[in-house]
């Protein structure tokens, strides 16, 4: 490790505070009635539940999603017996990846104990705190005497993670590099380096996929593990014992397709590659530094595909890709173990995530994600590219459910999933944070598809949203652009939709209404100092203009413009040739911000720069109703730097009169104000200021008095709280009209394209 990596390492660990885990409250405890809730008497309920019924634990604690990660610290990464207190930094690394990735809970425990039957008492005794066992850097052979012995004494799943994730990578690995080479798994030759716990554990799930036991040569510190071998071998070791004149690595490589290494660096010279066939698969895992480093394999077998352990090359093997998922799927059925049908579903299940059949694709935006994390990486399925990468989006939503459902059909499963679709539809929330909130809108939006009508159809966030609208059944998108650049664009970006088959598609440049539109636009701006030729010359030029002409005419039913041009240029054609509702005096934007507390909305942060007290009052009623469209119901605060009167500048008076106009408008809407954003937020603090206010719990709606505080507001809280925003969504435009913003990405367009589709719906319904 460089002295640059270590010094930042020890930074990073220590600051702001030691450690990378805390435990956090998940109810609240703020008065006295929280108190008698959360502890006593009102806990002794969940006590008796669970006497009732042990099954109630995991409705009432937070066992079911509860893991422990525990090691005795004898074989710790590359620095092998270093000790349970050392290994925590490791272990609390764990814990991170659980919460970070699969949203699992982990106390991390470092157990002072070597003796396998005291160990095994220890883990043993602590089944009823946790829904699952993770056992990390325990040294082989014990590892394999404790796990199946501790498998046998408990009912919850109990996963050694060196052996088993890294066997379901390299699984995956070497099903997708056999099908790029055109080998049959059971005429493969393998040979490995290193005859540790990972490196059996390789072996037996890649037996059970099919490569011939008498396929496989063993070779550790003292060479071949041959028939008749009886230095430092064990029983687990023994059974791949073959026989073999073979008795070093490099003879053992002779005809060999695969080379497996777990073991050391530099201990696969480049010369032994001269005995492996043309096209090898060379896994080199040792860590940090491989058996031997790619750019040497390559200069001996140049056709090699290559995989190692680290980030810097490409086919990292990361146990990151499989332990947070395995265990998410089999928390979520109750599984009272983690057997080998559910790490073959899991193998499969990364395999088949790189490959290029529409089928496997889980999200086309969620590849958005993924090509911004790995930039200037070709992330298409081939040699360089034969496992997912650890942050891709997709795992979340693709490995769990195939884990839970090999779970339940092998009967391990307690509690299985009755209903597939919504467990889908909740993984997607680690996967996208917004879709929790926008489920209800996307279930509305698949029962009356609407024609969606993109001004922008050549950029790549439009094009991918696309896919995403069309797999969901949510849309009849039309896309504004050139034939030939959106064609190529989706080839690159190994999408499978269809112009003119799946999508409408309108090339500007080949188009044989633009006369028609452009009188069109000339009868509308006639009189706006737009002359004929103008006119002629901004259809043919200025897609937003196009589209909002065919919105205009009714062949779509929704315009998205943007994400190239200005929000102010493209309200402005939105004004022209749409126009306001005739119940609204000026459009309004409002934004939607989910944060870890709750989802919030903020107004006004785009439109009106100064609204008056009537447009604050407009805006507030539109805004509240959009709220109650995605099924939360809104709770209004007016935003001021006066608390309940307690200034009479212009600002604050102006709320005022505000609120008493949207009484009269909608007394039934809960609403209040004039008042600073912590009384809106926390109810004790305005309980204290104005006990009477008629706005209970915390405010979700804040309107500010200008376009300044709403947009302050707003990005301070998207940047400081980790938000994921929504929006801008226009308010008060007499079709449904709204403006995708410069900056947003590919599941930020899809949920403002559901949010205009759902508008539409509700203008022909005479709803809104």
């Amino acid at each position: 490790m460089s002295d640059d990596l270590s010094a930042d390492a020890l930074y990073y660990h220590r600051n702001p505070k030691p450690g990378k885990l805390e435990i956090q409250a998940t109810k609240p405890l703020a008065n006295q009635r929280d108190l008698a809730l959360a502890y006593s008497p009102g806990v002794a309920a969940a006590c008796r539940e669970i006497v009732r019924d042990p099954r109630e634990a995991a409705t009432v604690t937070a066992r079911a999603n509860l893991v422990a990660v525990i090691s005795n610290g004898t074989a710790v990464l590359g620095l092998g017996d270093i000790g349970p207190l050392a290994a925590k930094p490791v272990m609390e690394g764990k814990a991170v990846l659980f919460k970070k990735f699969a949203g699992i809970d982990v106390f991390d425990l470092e157990v002072s104990e070597k003796n396998p039957e005291k160990l095994i008492d220890i883990i043993a005794s602590l089944e009823p705190t946790f829904g699952a066992i993770n056992l990390e850097d325990i040294k082989s052979p014990e590892c394999f005497i404790i796990e199946q012995r501790l498998k046998e004494r408990m009912n919850i799943p109990v996963f050694h993670d060196d052996q088993h994730g890294t066997a379901i990578c390299v699984g995956a690995a070497v099903l997708n590099a056999l099908r790029l080479q055109n080998k049959q798994i059971d005429q493969v030759k393998l040979v490995t380096s290193g005859a540790g716990a990972a490196a059996l554990a390789c072996l037996d799930l890649l037996v059970n996929l099919g490569i011939a036991k008498e396929n496989i040569i063993i070779t550790d510190s003292l060479g071949v593990v041959y028939q008749g071998r009886s230095e430092h071998m064990d029983p687990f070791k023994a059974q791949y014992a073959v026989d073999t004149p073979h008795r070093t690595l490099g003879e053992a490589l002779t005809g060999a397709d695969i080379f497996l290494g777990l073991s050391v660096a530099g201990v696969l010279k480049p010369e032994m590659l001269d005995n492996m066939v043309e096209e090898p698969l060379i896994l080199a895992l040792a860590n940090p530094v491989p058996e031997i480093m790619p750019e040497e394999a390559r200069k001996v077998r140049p056709k090699a595909i290559i995989a190692t352990g680290r980030s810097d090359y490409p086919n990292q093997v990361n146990n990151v890709l499989c332990f947070p998922f395995i265990f998410r799927g089999a928390l979520d059925v109750g599984a009272t173990q983690i057997n080998q049908e559910m790490r073959l579903a899991c193998v499969r299940a990364l395999a088949d995530l790189v490959t290029t059949d529409k089928t496997n694709m889980a999200s086309a935006d969620a590849s958005e994600v993924l090509a911004n994390a790995y930039a200037g990486q070709e992330l298409e399925f081939g040699a360089d590219y034969i496992i997912p990468k650890p942050f891709d989006p997709r795992l979340i939503a693709v490995v769990p459910p195939v884990v839970a459902k090999a779970a339940m059909d092998s009967g391990v499963a307690t509690r299985p999933i009755k209903d597939f679709e919504s467990y889908n539809q909740w993984l997607a929330q680690f996967m996208f944070r917004s879709a929790n909130v926008t489920k209800g809108i996307f279930i509305r939006a698949r029962e009356n598809p609407q024609r969606l009508i993109f001004s922008e159809g050549e950029d790549p966030r439009v094009i991918r949203a696309v896919q995403v609208l069309i797999d969901e059944g949510c849309a009849k998108p039309i896309l504004v652009g050139r034939h030939k650049i959106i064609s190529q664009r989706i080839k690159q970006l190994r999408l499978h939709i269809r112009p003119d088959v799946d999508f409408r598609l309108i090339d500007p440049q080949n188009y044989d209404r633009h006369a028609q539109l452009a009188e069109l636009y000339h009868d509308l701006m006639g009189r706006r100092g737009v002359w004929p030729a103008e006119a002629d010359v901004l259809v043919r030029s200025n897609t937003t203009i196009l589209a909002s002409l065919l919105l205009h005419l009714g062949e779509a039913d929704a315009l998205l413009a943007g994400p190239v041009g200005s929000f102010a240029e493209h309200l402005k054609n939105g004004l022209n040739l749409i126009g306001l509702r005739d119940d609204v005096s000026s459009a309004a934007a409002m934004q939607m911000l989910i944060l870890d507390e709750g989802t919030y909305f903020v107004l006004d942060t785009s439109v009106t720069y100064e609204p008056t007290a009537q447009q604050l009052a407009e805006m507030t009623i539109m805004a509240a109703n959009e709220v109650m469209r995605l099924g939360i119901t809104p709770k209004v605060a007016l935003v001021s730097h006066s608390n309940f009167g307690s200034s009479d500048t212009p600002s604050a008076l102006k709320m005022r009169q505000a609120l008493h106009l949207i009484h009269q408008m909608m007394p039934d809407l809960e609403c209040d104000g004039e008042m600073q954003t912590d009384s809106a937020l926390i109810e004790s603090i305005r309980n204290r200021l104005y006990p009477k206010s008629p706005l209970r719990g915390s405010a979700n709606l804040l309107v500010m008095p200008n376009q300044d505080a709403a947009s302050i507001t707003f990005n301070a809280l998207k940047a400081l709280a980790n938000g994921v925003s929504v929006g801008p969504i226009l308010l008060g435009m007499k079709q449904s009209y709204h403006i995708l913003s410069r900056v947003v990405t590919t599941r930020g367009v899809v949920n403002l394209s559901i949010l205009a589709a759902v508008d539409a719906q509700s203008l022909k319904e005479g709803s809104r």
